[in-house]
């Protein structure tokens, strides 16, 4: 009588959840560096500059990794905490906040992650993926999430210094996006079935 095999099914982790938290900690984190400024070439910017094109990253890696759904409720979760924390924050420290900024951090957040994510997918699907086309979509992005942000939030108010500090922070997020566009080169597609539990 032979003994029947049983066959053991791989259990594989999904840690996909750790990715999600980790893109909201980092809208947080954006959120708290925002009224923190440094001085560059008689212009202020805020430390935040360094940390936005890591949310876009986070979001791409878990396009390619997992699947669209998850990037989708990555960017639904983190646009509420995007509102919710300064609101919250607003209420304990007994400050105003202004509905302009909320919309307009909101809007410029989920419409620049959106462009985004339908851009990098169509590479995905379409392309081999160049390192210069994931470059420029992960730096027309960026501009989107400034142009909706300049729209909404400062109602198209030019403020002293402006194109300064528009153009600093593109060219310091451009150097950023270099080292994350070989990064995200060298991520495989897919989640990775020898990963177990």
């Amino acid at each position: 009588m032979a003994k029947k095999k049983k066959k053991k099914e791989e259990i594989i982790y999904n840690d996909c959840w750790m990715y999600i938290l980790l893109e909201t900690t980092l809208v947080i984190l954006i959120e708290s560096l925002k009224s923190y400024n440094f001085k560059i070439f008689g212009v202020y910017l805020t430390y935040s500059v360094f940390l936005l094109p890591l949310v876009y990253f986070l979001a791409n890696y878990i396009t390619k990794k997992y699947d669209y759904k998850k990037t989708v409720a990555t960017i639904a979760i983190s646009g509420v905490i995007l509102i919710c924390f300064p609101m919250g924050m607003s209420f304990i420290l007994g400050k105003s906040l202004p509905l302009s900024s909320l919309s307009g951090e909101f809007c410029a957040y989920v419409v620049s992650h959106f462009i985004n994510l339908t851009i990098y997918l169509f590479l995905l699907n379409n392309t081999k993926s160049p390192k210069i086309l994931i470059f420029l979509n992960y730096l027309f992005a960026l501009i989107i999430f400034y142009m909706f942000y300049t729209l909404i939030h400062l109602n198209m108010i030019i403020l002293d210094n402006f194109w300064e500090g528009y153009i600093l922070t593109i060219i310091i997020q451009l150097f950023i996006i270099i080292p994350i566009v070989i990064i995200d080169k060298s991520i495989k597609r897919g989640f990775n079935k020898k990963e177990k539990m």
